[in-house]
């Protein structure tokens, strides 16, 4: 089912007018539906592959790419299921037409670095961890990329900088390190059901686009400064599902800066995502580790759940988000200690305002006249909310009995919700999707899940987060 429209509480006949517009941006591309990609040759396995591709990796093999490689505009290169991509020699790809990687869950596709694993050990230190190294360039889509899909994929060990010549050619600097990068306002950049691990950087930097991130799993992202899933001005659509471990700032950001001429204003729906001991790079009062909407960007976020991330949820005041068009609700909190608890809410520069219907109740907490709007009213005393509705993972401890963000990994956590969860039930699940893309089972989405009754990522239902 497509839904063409947000459906919101307590929006303005301005409010509505402004999402009018962009629905019907998103009718006129109605005829990307017939879009029939032209044949391309079977792309061979039997040397390392470098300079410009195009066609068909078939599935099953293995590919390895031994220099930066380009699909040039008018190309597209197809990923049949079960490949692998051995990336050497801190490559990239560079996408100036289609890439279209379509693994599946019993045969995911893999972009990776030969002989490298991933490394779970609790509190291992940033610069001895191979996955904030940098060993790849990642995905580089260019102005011209019509269309960036991923399903089912891995992409491992990416964040190298982007260097002399694979930076100015898509218009970034040499020292750009984005796991992957999307920046046509025309085109579609449409992530499903992959898992992202490490980097040094924005995971993902959406500088214009319309988006679908949907079911995905973020782990280790962002290394020493980055966000993990970070759009721009001119930015639309929406991310839901998804589950971030071990963030360096934010999980998810939307901002209206550096929008194009004659590009929509940023908007984006966000709902049942789940953060886990975000923030590690985080001063707090200075970054998020959560969601974060900031600088003229609208939209929704509901149904989210946050465990040990170091700053809540954040509506930032400086440069204002689009405030009157952004609403938000039954969002879900857990601290283990004060440390984190009095940052679930903060102001002056931030004015995410509490809501009655989040977990459990910030007014249970704040003190009487508190107001997120003044810095007047100074901090307040969190110990009331320590602990407090613990989530029920099936398996991973909390309360943690060592630092919260020493744990980076996922490891053999499982962060299903179990039977008796205070979460299960306690969505709202009138918030609906903000569809910008087709949906196809090669040229677009596979699936647009609707906004679930149950926190987080996970539904008791089995719908939802699939990893």
């Amino acid at each position: 089912m497509i839904m063409k429209k947000i459906l919101l509480p307590a929006l303005t006949l301005l409010a509505g007018y402004f999402f009018s517009g962009c629905n019907k941006l998103a009718e006129d591309d109605s005829n990307i539906y017939q879009y029939v990609l032209p044949p391309g040759a079977t792309v061979s396995d039997a040397a390392p592959l470098c300079g410009s591709i195009k066609g068909t990796m078939l599935s099953g093999k293995t590919y390895t790419i031994g220099c930066d490689v380009y699909i040039n505009r008018g190309d597209t290169l197809i990923i049949q299921p079960g490949v692998t991509i051995n990336v050497t020699n801190s490559s990239g790809i560079i996408v100036r037409g289609a890439l279209i990687s379509l693994g599946t869950q019993s045969k995911p596709n893999y972009f990776t670095v030969p002989g490298l694993t991933k490394n779970t050990t609790p509190g291992i230190p940033l610069a001895k961890d191979s996955a904030h190294t940098g060993w790849w360039k990642g995905i580089i889509g260019d102005t011209s990329c019509t269309m960036m899909i991923l399903k089912w994929t891995h992409i491992d060990f990416a964040g190298a900088a982007y260097g002399n010549v694979a930076g100015p050619a898509v218009e970034q600097s040499a020292s750009t390190s984005f796991d992957i990068l999307f920046q046509n306002p025309k085109g579609y950049f449409i992530l499903e059901d992959s898992w992202l691990y490490g980097g040094t950087d924005d995971c993902i930097r959406v500088s214009s686009g319309k988006i679908h991130v949907f079911r995905n799993t973020f782990e280790k992202c962002g290394g020493t400064g980055g966000d993990i899933v970070n759009v721009k001005g001119g930015t639309i659509g929406t991310m839901a599902y998804n589950f971030f471990i071990g963030t360096a700032y934010n999980g998810q950001k939307a901002s209206n800066k550096g929008q194009a001429v004659g590009a929509p204003q940023t908007n984006i729906v966000m709902y049942n995502s789940t953060f886990v001991n975000g923030g590690i790079q985080v001063i707090p009062g200075q970054r998020g580790s959560t969601i974060d909407f900031e600088q003229g960007a609208a939209g929704a976020f509901y149904n989210n759940v946050a465990i040990n991330c170091r700053v809540g949820y954040r509506v930032v005041n400086n440069p204002v988000a689009d405030t009157v068009h952004l609403t938000y609700g039954y969002n879900y909190q857990y601290g283990d200690s004060l440390d984190i608890t009095d940052q679930f809410f903060t102001f002056g520069p931030v004015c995410t305002k509490p809501q009655s219907t989040d977990l459990p109740n910030p007014y249970s907490y704040l003190p009487a006249g508190w107001n997120y709007n003044t810095p007047a009213s100074g901090s307040y005393n969190g110990t009331a909310a320590i602990q407090q509705l613990n989530p029920q993972f099936v398996n991973y401890p909390v309360p943690n009995n060592i630092t919260p963000w020493a744990i980076s990994s996922i490891g053999n956590y499982n962060f299903h919700l179990q039977p008796t969860s205070p979460l299960i039930g306690k969505g709202y699940t009138g918030i609906q999707a903000y569809t910008v893309v087709p949906i196809d089972p090669v040229y677009g989405a596979t699936e647009v899940t609707p906004a679930g009754a149950d926190l987080g990522c996970y539904q008791t239902n089995g719908r939802g987060n699939q990893h």
